[in-house]
């Protein structure tokens, strides 16, 4: 059953990967952001799935990390400079959060 899981989600990333770089004919830059916003699904498959409450937290981590890096490829794509800015507060929230999380998932209280 693992294997026919592992078969059907390699398949179903190979054409997504196809169409996107190869059948799509826009900007790379547009092509870049289709795979984050592709791989940001995975992540929230394992936000809302993962099998313990720190494999919920990394997985919260790695998508504020792909938010960050979405706001990079956008604020390239329009040639604006306020993307950047909110990237590098998203990443300080992001950080303040991990460690919130982390205390509270280690039974300590935020205060001490």
């Amino acid at each position: 059953m693992k294997l026919i899981r592992w078969l059907i989600g390699i398949t179903i990333i190979s054409v997504c990967t196809y169409f996107n770089f190869f059948v799509y004919e826009g900007a790379l830059l547009i092509k870049l952001i289709n795979v984050v916003l592709f791989l940001s699904l995975f992540i929230l498959f394992r936000v809302m799935r993962g099998p313990s409450a720190a494999d919920r937290i990394v997985a919260v981590d790695i998508l504020g990390v792909l938010i960050i890096g979405l706001l990079a490829l956008i604020g390239l794509f329009y040639d604006q400079s306020f993307f950047m800015d909110i990237g590098l507060i998203w990443a300080l929230l992001s950080f303040i959060a991990s460690l919130a999380f982390s205390k509270i998932l280690e039974g300590r209280r935020l205060d001490d």
